[in-house]
């Protein structure tokens, strides 16, 4: 992978007011792979019955598969993500999304993306259709 779009990526998420408000970090970049990390928060993520919101878990799972859909230097957009929500995480347990891409045509990219908390447990399955513009990311 190369170096600027590696330093760009990161330097872009750090940025990013969405993953600061949902304090996610990422913690590795390659080639068609991401992992993003981010402590589950119940005062903040909670749903109405006191479980882990789909929503929080979706926003780290959209921001692996938005970080490893960049790492070719051009810019992916999501046309399908479906999600499947296996297990709540326990309170303020450290969770850490996955995406690694399978497939790769001109236009299209495929991924798989994976939650799992701090113990190994798995929390969500997801499986990413990017459309690829070609166009370069804007903050290379």
């Amino acid at each position: 992978m190369d170096q600027k779009v590696r330093n760009a990526i990161y330097n872009a998420v750090e940025k990013e007011p969405f993953a600061k408000t949902m304090k996610m970090k990422l913690v590795e970049l390659e080639l068609g792979y991401s992992a993003i990390e981010m402590i589950y928060d119940p005062d903040n993520m909670n749903n109405i019955y006191d479980r882990a919101h789909g929503g929080a878990l979706f926003a780290l799972i959209d921001e692996a598969f938005e970080t490893a859909g960049q790492t070719d230097g051009t810019i992916a957009v999501a046309l399908n993500v479906n999600v499947t929500y296996v297990s709540s995480p326990e309170p303020g347990v450290k969770l850490r999304a996955e995406s690694k891409q399978n497939s790769q045509t001109q236009k299209t990219a495929s991924y798989d993306i994976k939650v799992t908390d701090q113990n190994g447990n798995l929390i969500a399955i997801c499986s990413a259709l990017a459309y690829r513009t070609g166009k370069p990311i804007p903050f290379l």
